[in-house]
């Protein structure tokens, strides 16, 4: 049976917001969590066409650079009304360099273009490990909620200042880190590869 013992764990993320989350989450389990920046791995195009298929790419190149296990995330805004988009591609509507205000822009534009009423959204995130000889374990999370522009808040990254979860009256933008991290896509992510790590420990 496969499994993961706490020690050194490689983000493969070059994304400073999502390293700051997962050491957020795995650090407690005695993770030391050391990202793709840290060691200045090469970031891996994103060929594939799921979020699975992406954060496996990611983490089976930071397993096989670094002959350690990986752990990688790959998550994205999918809105009802733009038939799931920008989905895998939430990054790149953000242009290079990354710029989410512009991306946020387009996300309202291509709403108001369509006409439509529907702000109805989803955050997506799949965490994958990849051990060096290829074995992978993916796990998928999501939250839902709606959009509200404009943005509003500076405490998260990416779409977190237009998108506020069901149940909530402040986006993720606004919301205390701690909070967010409790009940976001990411963290629904980790409840079930935790079970996992758990249930392959028993």
């Amino acid at each position: 049976m496969r499994t993961l013992s706490a020690g050194e764990l490689i983000a493969a993320t070059h994304n400073s917001g999502k390293v700051k989350e997962l050491k957020a989450l795995f650090e407690p389990l005695g993770f030391k969590v050391v990202s793709a920046i840290d060691l200045d791995l090469p970031e891996p195009e994103e060929t594939e066409k799921t979020f699975v298929g992406n954060a496996i790419l990611k983490a089976k190149a930071a397993a096989e650079a670094t002959g350690k296990p990986a752990l990688s995330d790959d998550s994205g805004l999918a809105v009802t009304a733009l038939d799931g988009a920008p989905g895998i591609y939430s990054a790149r509507w953000a242009g290079e360099p990354r710029d989410f205000g512009l991306a946020m822009e387009k996300v309202r534009a291509e709403l108001d273009a369509k006409g439509t009423t529907d702000y109805s959204a989803r955050f997506i995130c799949v965490l994958a490990i990849c051990w060096p000889d290829g074995h992978s374990e993916a796990f998928e999370g999501e939250i839902a909620g709606h959009l509200e522009f404009p943005p509003r808040g500076d405490r998260g990254f990416g779409y977190d200042p237009i998108f506020v979860a069901t149940g909530e009256t402040i986006t993720f933008g606004e919301m205390d880190p701690d909070r967010k991290h409790a009940m976001s896509h990411r963290a629904d992510a980790f409840k079930k590869l935790t079970a996992w790590l758990e249930a392959v420990a028993n």
